[in-house]
């Protein structure tokens, strides 16, 4: 039954009228015959039905070339392959067996600009983990799942899931390719890393505040226990080392913060001008009460970057903090701001604060940003310095796609220069 109306579908409208035709002609000459009336007249309805079935049905294309399916017609208005890719928000690259991008979908050009297709992934990933299990699964193998890094512009890690794409009939031999599946594990590992970095720069920053204070406490309760005097001097040494303590925990949680979104870039426009003003405006209490007086340098009207306003206040009241606590001697802090075009991009900012105090010896310049490095740890605790400073400064210029420049000559003071993307013409206006 299915054979018969298989074959049936490869004839034409104009077959089968004309098949019909001749069989009904066939049928009425027979019956005719049988009684004895065969004429001209019989013949002549024969020709003329044969005829007009031709005329009427001249279609010539095969039926089974013209019938459309249930199933046919539910994939024509379903939503098709490149839709379903396009609605992931995770990055999914389609190559084919020798490797050449077939399809990607925006995520994926996000996260891998130079893909195109039908050029090889290679040109776009730089992985050989990634593409030496591409090929194993091209080749036969099974999925794969395989991490890798990405060192720039910030570091990413990826968990990639490498699955084949069989051709015709699920015939695995004849694989057609495969399809890349990118998670990003970077959320993951940062804030394992922040977790891991928190208790042990906690517990070994928090160690020397807590003894001091324990030392304090059982003091107060023996021997200076009727002592008012040393009383009153041990609670004011108690209340800054716990000062301390929270200067510390709040340095950490903020660094944690940046840290995990680091990744993320900002997309508010801000004006460098405009913070650099508020935040001279507040710490000139202190450049006053340590003489030094704050000097800013810049052009007129805004100057605007995409940026963070909280996390830039918080750079510039760093850096700004810092050459008025450690450059005190010099009696006077630069602050300098300067725009650039170069002549293949977009321009940028740089905010300079220089101080004219002792300076930095070369061999510690390079170490600077790291968490709890100090040039010199009882001028730091004493200033109230954390030691986290300038790695929050440094977390807080990479997520702003920046750069951190420092320099220094011993005797002559140092300077902090901020470089950030600027915007164009019409964002500043």
């Amino acid at each position: 039954m299915i054979e018969t109306t298989k074959n049936s579908l490869r004839l034409s409208a104009n077959a089968i009228a004309l098949r019909t035709a001749g069989l009904s002609s066939a049928i009425f000459t027979l019956a005719a015959l049988a009684g004895g009336s065969v004429g001209i007249s019989t013949a002549l309805a024969a020709v003329a039905s044969l005829v007009v079935a031709g005329l009427a049905f001249r279609d010539r294309r095969p039926l089974s070339g013209r019938v459309v399916t249930t199933s046919e017609r539910r994939q024509k208005h379903a939503f098709g392959p490149a839709a379903v890719l396009a609605a992931l928000p995770d990055p999914v690259v389609i190559v084919d067996r020798r490797g050449l991008v077939v399809d990607a979908n925006r995520a994926a050009t996000a996260v891998l600009p130079g893909l195109r297709n039908a050029h090889p992934l290679s040109f776009a990933l730089r992985a050989p983990d990634v593409l030496d299990g591409l090929e194993r699964v091209v080749k036969g193998g099974q999925a794969e799942a395989v991490e890798y890094v990405e060192r720039v512009p910030v570091e990413r890690a990826f968990e990639v899931h490498i699955a084949p794409l069989s051709g015709e009939a699920g015939d695995d031999s004849g694989r057609a390719g495969a399809a890349l599946y990118f998670r990003d594990l970077t959320p993951a590992r940062r804030l394992e890393h922040m977790r891991v970095d928190f208790v042990a720069n906690a517990s070994h920053e928090l160690r020397t505040p807590l003894a001091s204070l324990m030392g304090f406490i059982e003091t107060l309760q023996g021997p200076a226990r009727n002592d008012a005097a040393a009383r009153e001097r041990f609670l004011a040494i108690m209340r800054e080392q716990a000062q301390r303590m929270a200067r510390l925990i709040d340095d950490l949680l903020s660094l944690s913060r940046i840290e995990l979104s680091v990744h993320v870039q900002p997309t508010a426009i801000v004006d460098v001008i405009a913070l650099l003003r508020h935040m001279i405006d507040t710490l000139s209490p202190l450049a006053r009460e340590r003489g030094v007086e704050i000097v800013l340098e810049a052009p007129p009207g805004p100057v605007n970057v995409r940026g963070e306003r909280d996390e830039l206040l918080r750079v510039f009241e760093n850096l700004i903090e810092n050459a008025v606590k450690y450059g005190e001697g010099g009696g006077r802090v630069d602050v300098r701001v300067a725009t650039t075009v170069p002549g293949s991009g977009g321009g940028e900012v740089s905010v300079v604060v220089r101080d004219y105090g002792p300076g930095i010896a070369p061999e510690h310049l390079p170490r600077l940003t790291e968490r709890f490095y100090r040039v010199d740890v009882a001028a730091s605790r004493g200033k109230g310095g954390t030691g986290l400073g300038l790695a929050i400064v440094k977390h807080i210029v990479m997520r702003h796609r920046g750069r951190l420049a420092i320099a220094s000559d011993v005797g002559r003071g140092a300077s902090f220069t901020v470089t950030l993307p600027a915007l164009g013409d019409e964002s500043q206006n």
